[in-house]
């Protein structure tokens, strides 16, 4: 059993499997507003003796609209109100489902991943953007449908907060949520826990805990009885 005082705050590829598994089945068990995360798993490698099944998670084809020029006026200032009470931690501001459709608007597609990365040791999430005719976005583009304080915090370090890389089991472009930093900041969010979970218990939370603070980014908001049903 490990020691939470001497972990890292990363996982193992086997322990990103069990949290992921948790995390899928809690999501669509009390997450309605949005599609399941389903597991995909990958071709296992002859040359690679690995006795567990590699794999991802992926929601896809989530649907947002892009609002026309003559309507971001008249919804700007209300967006903008909600999404800075939102980033502002004012729990009175419930919102299950950002990425919402708007009927009469150009719709725009997005497919999520959580990805294991070897190098980091930490779940990253993977993102592309395409319209209803497969046209991908670019990243200014995505850049204007993030909420506010995301979109405020890309204009500042855009190359190391959101960077475009090859999908590691897809192999093609995808955009992603850099995963540096992720472990030490899971630690202190588990340490600072005053019920002191047994390091089982951690796996099972980890992704929720890490998709609570990394889904907000994009607008994927967990709803708050998933947090509390911990």
């Amino acid at each position: 059993m490990m020691d939470l005082l001497h972990w890292d705050g990363t996982l193992s590829a086997k322990d990103f499997r069990i949290g992921a598994v948790a995390f899928a089945q809690k999501w669509e068990s009390l997450n309605f507003a949005f599609p399941p995360w389903v597991w995909v798993p990958c071709p296992k490698h002859p040359w690679l003796a690995s006795p567990e099944e590699e794999g991802y998670l992926s929601m896809e084809k989530i649907c947002i609209s892009r609002l026309n020029e003559e309507d971001i006026d008249q919804t700007t200032q209300i967006d903008t109100d909600e999404e800075e009470a939102s980033c502002s931690g004012n729990k009175d501001v419930i919102d299950d489902a950002t990425l919402v459709q708007r009927n009469h608007h150009e719709l725009h597609y997005y497919d999520f991943h959580i990805v294991y990365s070897n190098t980091f040791r930490v779940p990253v999430l993977y993102l592309r953007a395409y319209c209803s005719d497969g046209q991908p976005l670019q990243l200014d583009e995505i850049e204007k449908e993030l909420p506010t304080c995301s979109s405020k915090e890309l204009s500042k370090s855009k190359w190391t907060f959101i960077t475009q890389e090859e999908h590691p089991h897809l192999k093609r472009p995808w955009y992603k949520l850099h995963p540096c930093g992720t472990g030490e900041w899971m630690k202190l969010l588990f340490l600072n826990d005053t019920a002191q979970p047994k390091f089982e218990v951690v796996l099972e939370l980890y992704l929720l805990s890490w998709f609570s603070v990394v889904g907000q980014v994009v607008g994927l908001r967990i709803p708050f009885k998933m947090l509390n049903d911990r």
